[in-house]
């Protein structure tokens, strides 16, 4: 969702006002790269960014969680954010869900997806909160270190996990609660 906040008009022009054209592609879009340099070398530019996009992003999860509980067919919904617990967007969220790898993994897997480099990787994780605090807040961890097939058999392991308690907390919902505020978000 940060990228489409980043495409909204009004953030956009927001951007571009306050870093100036050095944030701009040839192409019109946002050099996500380029502002990033600037916003994780200084807290304060970093928190004028949060400004400009942290409410849209917000909204967004709730406006998308509230599609998806609408839809009977949706078992849960996974929110994917690395900062989640820094927002708080974590109170949207029934379960967390921690997923680790080794540091020499991380910065490999980060260069090849996303070009960064490890002092770009160290500037980002000195924006979030402790990776071990991270950790420690999680009702499930996933190690990702291991081949895609160890990594879908835990991943498998959750979802049974998740499947039980919802059908506990179905059956005391049904024992002690009556209307439309029985519903469920379940977001890792």
């Amino acid at each position: 969702m940060g990228h489409e906040a980043l495409r909204q008009p009004e953030i956009f022009e927001r951007v571009v006002a306050t870093w100036g054209q050095q944030v701009v592609k040839p192409d019109g879009d946002i050099d996500r790269r380029q502002l990033g340099r600037i916003v994780f070398n200084d807290p304060a530019e970093r928190k004028k960014l949060e400004a400009l996009v942290f409410p849209y992003i917000g909204e967004g999860i709730k406006r998308q969680i509230a599609q998806a509980q609408e839809d009977e067919r949706c078992r849960f919904v996974v929110l994917d954010a690395a900062i989640m617990l820094e927002t708080g967007w974590n109170n949207v969220c029934d379960w967390i869900v921690y997923v680790d790898s080794p540091r020499p993994i991380r910065l490999q897997r980060l260069a090849e997806s996303r070009g960064w480099d490890e002092k770009e990787v160290i500037q980002r994780e000195r924006a979030q909160m402790p990776l071990t605090k991270k950790a420690s807040r999680a009702d499930f961890a996933i190690d990702n270190s291991g081949t895609p097939e160890d990594v879908a058999r835990q991943v498998d392991r959750f979802i049974q996990q998740l499947e039980k308690q919802l059908r506990i907390g179905s059956m005391e919902k049904s024992l002690s609660s009556s209307g439309p505020n029985s519903s469920v978000r379940n977001c890792s």
